[in-house]
């Protein structure tokens, strides 16, 4: 009688809608044995160099599922070039969604280009996660909740420098050499609200170019003409190396401020010559795992023996592979929350309830937090001088507010 009982009961709790295998919810891209997730990046293309995001996500991925994958699934990361190309971005992930099925895109690099399919996203409710990129309308809880960006605001990193500038400079003289695109007007509108009032007063120059430009040599000889003794550059890594080797070869040395994603040394420093970014100001939020300040650093040392394992062939101190790095543990971090309830909408929910977590690679103090109605993932960092080779903390972690 008593293995009747304990039979029926075990059947009872196997059958039940709210227990056992009954608890297992699946959207298109999860399934028993495998999880598909998709991602677009510019292999190719004016912006190339950020390319390795991708290549790290895919390698994080590949050694996962080596080691079991995530909660007995293997999974499937399809990273799509879409060449810094707006509506070649817009057909990789029509196909990502629509052909391929993927559970949700994460960590794609480019403004203007993960901007490009925003709207696609939020109409599908696919959740477009962890974007590479700090502008603001990718942090937009209201009109565009189902799309979270990896980055520190845009906006506040610009608030950031202008605060510097007023401090460290006695009378500036301001020349501002920006991308016209949501990255480069997102970096300058916060730079000018840190200003203030005296925005208008305090600078005396201000030139855009376009990515498809062969060149920006003219816009900085204009700069320098202007008489500017502070000067402030939003854009990408191929243009960031471009204004920093022709700002040297003018022998102008203002103090020269940089936007985070200009600021890599392999990417952006290195093709300009060290030499030419030597004093320039920029923000980090993450270690950079070859200076000598980290040589210790217990992340640092996991992480490049994670390098060597996976991706001997690359430059350990490549940014892009920081952040393809960091990007991809978040999304195992959400995958491993959801468990069984592989969902979309529990996926979002998740990535917009992060309690300060800690990333490995973030720098100390930094910590990745949301709530359904702040997306800001990352609300301080640290500001950086580059000095003999590699960059140096200025003060404390400051805020963004």
């Amino acid at each position: 009688m008593l293995r009747q009982v304990l039979w029926v009961a075990t059947v009872t709790l196997l059958l039940s809608p709210e227990i056992g295998l009954a608890q297992k919810a699946y959207d298109p891209g999860a399934s028993d044995t495998e999880i598909k997730l998709g991602q677009t990046m510019p292999y190719s293309g004016p912006v190339s160099g950020a390319g390795t995001v991708g290549t790290a996500s895919t390698a994080y991925f590949e050694a996962l599922n080596k080691a079991g994958g995530i909660n007995g699934r293997r999974v499937t990361l399809i990273s799509n070039d879409d060449g810094y190309s707006p509506p070649k971005t817009v057909e990789m992930t029509r196909k990502l969604v629509e052909s391929d099925e993927v559970l949700f895109a994460y960590g794609s690099v480019g403004t203007p280009t993960s901007a490009s399919v925003q709207k696609y996203f939020n109409a599908r409710k696919v959740p477009q996660l962890f974007v590479a990129t700090g502008a603001n309308r990718f942090k937009d809880s209201k009109t565009a909740p189902w799309t979270l960006s990896l980055f520190p605001s845009y906006d506040a990193e610009g608030k950031a420098l202008a605060r510097y500038v007023l401090q460290a400079v006695a009378d500036p003289k301001i020349a501002i050499l920006f991308q016209n695109d949501d990255l480069g007007r997102d970096f300058v509108a916060g730079f000018k609200a840190g200003l203030g009032e005296k925005a208008k007063s305090l600078i005396v120059s201000e030139r855009s170019f376009e990515v498809t430009d062969p060149t920006i040599s003219s816009q900085v000889v204009n700069a320098k003409a202007s008489g500017a003794n502070v000067f402030y550059f939003a854009g990408t890594q191929k243009f960031g190396a471009m204004q920093f080797r022709t700002r040297y070869e003018l022998g102008w040395n203002p103090l020269h401020l940089v936007c985070s994603p200009s600021a890599g040394v392999e990417s952006t420093l290195k093709p300009a010559g060290l030499d030419a970014a030597e004093g320039a100001v920029s923000i980090a939020y993450i270690k950079d795992p070859m200076d000598p300040a980290w040589a210790d650093d217990q992340e640092v040392k996991s992480y490049l023996e994670w390098l060597k394992t996976n991706l001997p062939q690359k430059n350990p101190r490549d940014a892009g592979l920081v952040i393809g790095f960091i990007a991809s543990y978040m999304a195992e971090h959400i995958l491993k929350e959801a468990g069984d309830n592989l969902t979309r909408q529990n996926i979002l929910k998740l990535a917009t309830s992060l309690k300060n977590v800690r990333a490995p690679m973030l720098l100390p103090g930094i910590t990745f937090h949301t709530t359904p109605t702040d997306y800001s993932m990352i609300t301080q960092f640290q500001v950086q001088q580059f000095r003999k080779g590699s960059w140096a903390p200025v003060g404390e972690l400051i805020s963004s507010e």
